[in-house]
């Protein structure tokens, strides 16, 4: 139970900073924001670490840590231009069902899903397809809706991926899985954060430079808190639990942006996240 706590902990703080950071990609090029933010958590988690004063973990330890690092900002960079430029209550459900990735692990390894779970993971599938069916209304773009449903597909890979092998790093040592990660995301964020800003991409400064740094820590704080429930409960349900987050965030644009998504798109959103919940039942 206090696994799950955690875990949902870290579906809050993941729902609220995908927002946040969804709407900052909308003013700053992705990999700006991104940048920044990872700088942050990198910065903090340096100076905890070396405060600490213990070693890393071992290899294996070390290999999945940067591996996550890697799938985790890919998952990261698709699912920020997927909320910049579509959606957000569709992208955020769609990218939410990359959990079926442990759980499928969970499955591989001689885990029984049970009927509940077995139902929840058609039922993500299905919210998938509907979610990303083409709404026809006026004023819709086709192109730049068919795109950011493709990147929530990828985003969600990224973090099913993200799961397994924050599961494995953590089991070393959380704190350096986290320092790892972002070690190994960084600087290739950071070129391309570089690139943007050379092509002309605008350039946070003053206040917004604060927020994408508070939004990296918002962030790294989602991350310790699934990190360390996969360390004290079974990665299918803590992954599942986590995954939660598209409630915040479609809450949150729904009052605060005024999204309405209609017909079966939004039977496909409530598809999905119910898929999800069943899921983390089923556990």
């Amino acid at each position: 139970m206090v696994a799950i706590a955690f875990a949902l902990g870290s579906s809050a703080l993941w729902g609220l900073s995908d927002y946040i950071g969804g709407v900052k990609s909308r003013s700053f090029p992705v990999p700006v924001v991104l940048g920044a933010m990872y700088l942050s958590s990198l910065t903090f988690m340096a100076l905890f670490v070396g405060a600490r004063g213990e070693g890393p973990p071992d290899a294996a330890g070390v290999s999945a840590a940067l591996g996550a690092g890697l799938v985790g900002i890919a998952g990261l960079s698709a699912l920020y231009r997927a909320l910049a430029i579509g959606t957000m209550s569709i992208v955020a459900p769609i990218a939410s069902t990359g959990v079926c990735i442990p759980v499928l692990v969970g499955l591989a390894a001689g885990d029984r899903p049970g009927s509940v779970r077995a139902v929840g993971l058609a039922l993500a599938v299905v919210g998938i397809v509907l979610a990303s069916r083409e709404a026809r209304s006026g004023g819709v773009d086709v192109s730049r809706q068919r795109l950011s449903i493709l990147l929530a597909i990828v985003a969600g890979i990224g973090f099913g991926s993200y799961f397994v092998l924050a599961k494995i790093a953590s089991s070393g040592d959380v704190a350096w899985a986290l320092l790892l990660s972002r070690v190994s995301a960084l600087p290739l964020i950071g070129v391309f954060a570089y690139l943007a800003l050379r092509r002309g991409g605008r350039r946070p400064r003053g206040r917004a430079i604060v927020v994408l740094a508070a939004l990296g820590l918002l962030d790294l704080g989602a991350n310790l808190c699934y990190n360390h429930a996969t360390t004290i409960g079974e990665l299918s349900s803590v992954a599942v639990a986590s995954s939660l987050y598209p409630v915040m965030t479609v809450t949150l644009a729904a009052l605060l942006l005024g999204e309405r998504v209609q017909g079966v798109q939004r039977l496909g959103v409530v598809t999905a996240l119910a898929g999800v919940v069943m899921i983390a039942a089923g556990g």
